[in-house]
């Protein structure tokens, strides 16, 4: 697998957190045996304030689980000794229900279908997009009521720009606007950071594939879409910072 950029989530406006209703944080579990890849998906989750453990096999995360006794799971179907199915597996058997995220390769339609019908509650393929992982991990926290979150409220706003993180509904003024699952990432990456430069490594940190290969063209493209979309509902909101790269801000 490739590698990524530099990923600043230091410099980046938090979500919403999940925590227990005590105020502890989220436990997850992270298990591949590709390390890079799960110190990547280790990073994205502590910056949502979850606290996270790493497991390169699947004996070793069968030990996390009973130890560590994570919120959620993240797990690679392919892994050196047990594979991800049979991890599930002996997790079910030793009586938790823990939402299990399978993150793989295998991308045929029937590997899906076997990893759902085991008993996995989610299934994405590599090479993905970080946004929309964390995303459907938040998903599938708020789903199994064991958590809270400090902002009730799904909605991000920007001026007039409505983005709802919830029913994924965008809108503007009174128009409702239609975006591609890509298109939503990317504007409710800015939208969470507005008036803040983002350069495009960040965006395609945060947007696509950690291993898309550093293609920035892709995220010119897609600025292209929204504004398209967006700034021809009125004055224009997402801005080019020549040479540094683009922001979202109210209209004046």
């Amino acid at each position: 697998m490739g590698s990524t950029g530099t990923m600043s989530y230091d410099d980046q406006t938090e979500s919403p957190r999940l925590t227990h209703p005590d105020g502890s944080p989220v436990r997850a579990l992270v298990v591949d045996d590709e390390p890079s890849l799960a110190d990547l998906v280790s990073m994205a989750l502590r910056y949502e304030g979850w606290e996270v453990r790493t497991a390169l096999t699947g004996q070793e995360a069968l030990a996390h689980g009973r130890e560590f006794r994570p919120d959620i799971v993240v797990l690679d179907i392919m892994l050196p000794d047990l594979d991800g199915l049979e991890v599930l597996r002996r997790l079910r058997a030793d009586g938790s229900n823990v939402p299990v995220l399978f993150l793989t390769a295998k991308d045929a339609v029937d590997d899906r279908v076997v990893g759902l019908t085991a008993g996995g509650d989610d299934y994405v393929t590599k090479p993905f997009s970080l946004e929309e992982l964390v995303a459907r991990l938040r998903g599938l926290i708020r789903r199994s009521a064991l958590v809270v979150s400090e902002r009730s409220d799904p909605e991000i706003r920007v001026g007039d720009l409505v983005l709802n993180e919830e029913s994924y509904e965008v809108r503007r003024g009174d128009t409702e606007i239609e975006l591609t699952a890509t298109e939503f990432e990317l504007l409710r990456y800015l939208m969470r950071n507005p008036r803040r430069v983002l350069s495009k490594a960040q965006i395609l940190d945060r947007v696509w594939s950690y291993d898309f290969g550093g293609r920035s063209s892709i995220v010119e493209i897609y600025i292209s879409y929204l504004r398209k979309k967006i700034d021809t509902l009125g004055p224009a909101m997402i801005h080019t910072v020549r040479g540094v790269g683009y922001l979202i801000k109210p209209v004046a």
